[in-house]
């Protein structure tokens, strides 16, 4: 059944929420939140019992699918001293079954990615065991705003990459949906409930659906990512790091909501006298403490750094290293920046400080 296509109607997803929560599974979508100042409504990934929950065709959630499995904090062990020794007991890997319905394909996308650091050197069990628990349902977008910039990272806002199954409506504000079966996972979970789907899907609207959003995010970003991976190779010291540090707050908010961030920090936590926990917390490259040594030494002293490691990481050092892209272009980083670091923006000035390099190297003669 894989790369096929389905109908799933209004009433069919109505009764699927249902189906899920009788037989015990953890429904994710995302829910409108209850900020009532919000213009339009902000969204979450949050826990439902009823599809009516669910704020399809809303904005992308103010945080990314990724905390479903990499957590903010989560412990890794706990330990217990005693007069004979020390006992550890390892924090649970064993996680109930999960259905996200509604993921943004900017989100789904991001889970590959993170797959291949997270199983580099060393399997991480927590994220694989929840990985292997949940079952990914992306929804095609229409296109949020003008910080999305998913089509310039090789993504798309109808991408299937990461999902399971992709649910494409046939309008922004549709009920109804042409569905398609990308992985193994998606096919048994249509198996597991055929009856709610039915009828022919429509084609001609989804694609109708799809043409008008990547038309509508591929004005908002082009750039070449080789070209600006090359730059910057070449540019560690450029003047350019100097004048975006200027902005920056060093406040790590764009990397709480970044679907491909994924640096932690570990920590000994006491509780009581005799025993306590293991934890890892998120942290982020923009924290001045973040490489601060026991010795006093830092090698990233200066926000100047910090910025300029945050964008080499993920547009040079994780190419090259894993053959992705540490972004998948939802612009969360440029919605959630204080200080308007809009990286859309900056990728636009590295593409345009590369060409320049480029016409210059051909003005003389190709020499570097």
């Amino acid at each position: 059944m894989k790369n096929s296509t389905l109908h799933l109607s209004g009433d069919g997803l109505e009764r699927l929420v249902r189906e899920l929560c009788e037989r015990g599974t953890r429904v994710v979508a995302p829910v409108a939140t209850e900020d009532a100042s919000d213009s339009p409504p902000a969204t979450d990934y949050r826990s439902i019992e009823d599809a009516k929950e669910m704020a399809l065709g809303g904005t992308l959630p103010r945080r990314s699918l990724k905390e479903l499995f990499l957590p903010p904090t989560e412990p890794l062990f706990s330990y217990h001293q005693k007069k004979n020794g020390i006992t550890i007991e390892p924090a649970s890997s064993s996680f109930g079954p999960t259905v996200v319905l509604g993921a943004f394909p900017c989100d789904a996308a991001a889970l590959p990615i993170l797959d291949r650091v997270m199983g580099w050197d060393y399997e991480d069990e927590p994220w694989f065991a929840r990985r292997k628990a949940t079952v990914v349902v992306a929804r095609a977008c229409p296109g949020v705003d003008a910080s999305c910039f998913c089509e310039a990272i090789d993504v798309s806002p109808d991408g299937g990459r990461g999902a399971d199954l992709l649910m494409v409506p046939y309008k922004a504000d549709s009920r109804d949906h042409l569905v398609e079966v990308l992985t193994q996972a998606g096919e048994d979970l249509v198996n597991s409930h055929r009856d709610v789907f039915g009828g022919n899907p429509d084609h001609a609207a989804a694609n109708a659906f799809r043409d008008a959003a990547k038309r509508r995010v591929s004005k908002n970003l082009d750039v070449r990512l080789d070209t600006i991976e090359a730059w910057l190779e070449d540019n560690f010291e450029n003047e350019f790091w100097r004048e975006i540090a200027n902005r920056c707050h060093g406040c790590g908010a764009c990397a709480a909501v970044c679907p491909t961030c994924h640096c932690f920090d570990i920590v000994d936590e006491p509780e009581g006298l005799s025993g306590g926990f293991r934890r890892r917390n998120w942290d982020t490259c923009q924290n001045g403490l973040f490489t601060l040594h026991g010795s006093g030494h830092n090698p990233r002293a200066t926000q100047t750094s910090r910025c300029r490691q945050r964008i080499t990481h993920k547009f040079s050092i994780y190419p090259k290293r894993f053959e992705e892209t540490l972004c998948t272009g939802c612009g969360r980083c440029a919605r959630a920046c204080a200080a308007g670091m809009d990286l859309p923006e900056i990728l636009a000035r590295l593409d345009h400080l590369a060409a320049r390099e480029e016409r210059r190297t051909e003005e003389a003669g190709g020499a570097r």
